[in-house]
């Protein structure tokens, strides 16, 4: 590793809006659409508990559950699609009121091991796999730029699933239904719950696509995949000014990563740190550069690689590009769920 790293080329991504928010361009389909009943008091109590503002979808989503099982909307799609309505949809229902944990943090609420502070849960799948789903935001202030899936067991990998929470959980019923086969009684439950998720999306103005047009254009402001997939966006100015590219490539850095995660013994990890110690150095350059992105970078693929080796590297390296990049709510969640990260108890709402 000789050198300074590079500024990303002006050719192979854009300029980013303010603080790297993707604007929702608003058609004339989106006019007249049907309001959510959730009230403003239960509106306002998710944003306090939360403090990130919810997409109507959310709201949508809780009214269409109420509908298919009244009595217990956070159950509704547990019979057909082994799926439970959790985080935001835990305040809606009220849960947190009967909390046996007197002061639940909702921001480590359902908050699985590889979730970055980006990700929200909003559904939990298999135990076994610790499927589950939720919101991705760009910026605490911004609205989510998509709907990711993560199965915790097995990695850290984010898969998108379309803008909206009716569009994952269609895409997750179609792939249910290929896996399930022929077989006709969850055929015909699976069947009649797709003829209403559609509906509902159709009257509501939702797109039910994987990847829809906004999370294409979000595509072209995203700077680096990340070892996670779902990217990272930060402001570049017309300069280039913004970020610039780690000197190791994702397969070198894992390498790096390995070495130290997987040392023999102290004097050994601390020979392995030696590269990593390096990137950390030009991370300081680019800072002082403007070039917030780096350490963004490296701090969010050092998280997804999991080890707890990393932790104090991690906390060196994130709440500062967080500060930078005034996202400052993401580093609290950061430095919440690295006191305790874990796959297990996830539930704040349950006894400590």
């Amino acid at each position: 590793m000789t050198g300074r790293a590079k500024r990303k080329p002006k050719s192979s991504q854009e300029s980013g809006t303010g603080n790297g928010e993707v604007k929702k361009v608003c058609t004339d389909e989106s006019k007249e659409l049907p309001l959510p009943e959730v009230n403003s008091e239960q509106r306002d109590e998710v944003m306090q508990l939360y403090k990130l503002q919810m997409p109507e979808d959310l709201y949508h989503f809780w009214d269409f559950c109420k509908e298919l099982c009244p009595d217990s909307p956070r159950g509704a799609l547990k019979d057909t699609l082994g799926l439970q309505l959790v985080g935001p949809f835990d305040v809606l229902a009220g849960a947190h009121k009967l909390s046996k944990n007197p002061q639940p943090n909702f921001h480590l609420h359902w908050r699985y091991f590889y979730d970055p502070p980006e990700f929200q849960t909003i559904l939990q799948g298999g135990e076994d796999s610790q499927q589950h789903m939720g919101y991705y935001r760009d910026t605490p202030d911004s609205l989510p730029s998509f709907v990711g899936e993560n199965d915790a067991k097995k990695g850290y990998t984010i898969t998108q699933m379309g803008d909206n929470v009716f569009a994952a959980v269609l895409l997750f019923l179609l792939k249910r239904r290929k896996e399930r086969g022929g077989k006709k009684a969850a055929g015909d439950a699976l069947e009649s719950l797709e003829v209403q998720l559609r509906e509902r999306a159709e009257k509501l103005g939702l797109s039910l696509e994987q990847k829809t047009k906004s999370m294409k254009q979000r595509d072209k402001k995203v700077v680096t995949k990340t070892f996670h997939s779902a990217g990272i966006v930060v402001p570049v100015d017309k300069n280039d000014v913004g970020y610039r590219e780690l000197q190791e490539t994702d397969a070198g850095l894992k390498k790096i990563c390995k070495a130290i995660a997987e040392a023999q013994n102290d004097e050994e990890r601390m020979k392995a740190f030696g590269p990593l110690q390096e990137m950390i150095t030009f991370v300081q350059f680019a800072n002082d550069e403007c070039d917030y992105g780096m350490g963004y970078e490296l701090g969010i693929d050092l998280f997804s690689y999991g080890s707890h080796y990393f932790h104090k590297v991690i906390k060196q390296l994130l709440p500062m590009a967080y500060n930078l990049l005034k996202r400052n709510l993401f580093g609290e969640i950061l430095e919440a769920h690295l006191s305790s990260r874990s796959h297990d108890d996830l539930d704040q709402l349950s006894a400590r």
